[in-house]
């Protein structure tokens, strides 16, 4: 095993005098090799170095060098990162759209589940087992996404009302139609019960806390070919 360039091993029997005596100059010029062993009687040289505290102490202070300008870097990289604006992330509901909201009429249903609709939609609510498409931006209270199919670029399909899904979200889209466009205000037990953690750009989730989800319910595939027929 190669020893470290900085923390020069004293005594290792598999390493050569010449390549000791080479490195001890390399590392600190101040140091002494000194060679004390006998074999069949006759003094040979010995493995053992000896560093002067001065040379010891010069070491330490370069090891000390190294490592802190390794974390000046570090730390300037995400300090460059840190001050640069946040992204703005595509969302549902516009500045124009909050301030409609604002005047929109609260609906709170048994479970504790509240709605605002921005926009009711036409035909048919979908039934329970029914595919939908949807795109959907999740949000904290404070409004910070830290979920969004506008990212992804496609809509979210599943079967509405069968669990894949948190309850919230299965809830409130089972009162929309398509077209519509719907914010929903999701209690705790209502949401994320082991939470999620965060990540970069995504704020974390704590387990069983609110959350807020922008839906436009796009399409529900059986049920428009139905009606055309």
């Amino acid at each position: 095993m190669a020893a470290s360039s900085l923390l020069f091993p004293v005594g290792v029997g598999s390493a050569t005098v010449t390549s000791r005596r080479k490195a001890a100059r390399d590392l600190a010029p101040s140091c002494i090799l000194r060679c004390t062993c006998s074999l069949a009687g006759v003094e040979k040289a010995s493995d053992s170095v000896e560093y002067p505290e001065s040379s010891v102490l010069k070491r330490r202070n370069l090891i000390a060098a190294v490592v802190g300008a390794s974390g000046v870097f570090l730390g300037s990289r995400y300090a460059n990162g840190a001050g640069l604006p946040p992204e703005e992330k595509p969302r549902l509901c516009d500045d124009t759209c909050e301030k409609e909201l604002e005047n929109k009429p609260m609906v709170t249903t048994e479970s504790g589940l509240q709605y605002k609709d921005i926009k009711v939609g036409q035909g048919p609510s979908p039934p329970v087992g029914f595919q939908v498409a949807a795109h959907y931006v999740a949000m904290v209270p404070s409004g910070q996404i830290f979920d969004s199919s506008l990212e992804k670029g496609t809509p979210y399909i599943f079967r509405v009302g069968s669990g894949q899904v948190i309850k919230g979200l299965d809830e409130g889209l089972l009162t929309m139609k398509a077209g519509g466009l719907r914010r929903l205000y999701i209690p705790g037990p209502l949401a994320f019960p082991k939470g999620l953690a965060s990540a970069p750009g995504r704020p974390r989730v704590a387990p069983n806390s609110p959350v807020v989800f922008d839906v436009n319910l796009l399409y529900i595939p059986g049920l428009e070919l139905d009606e055309e027929e």
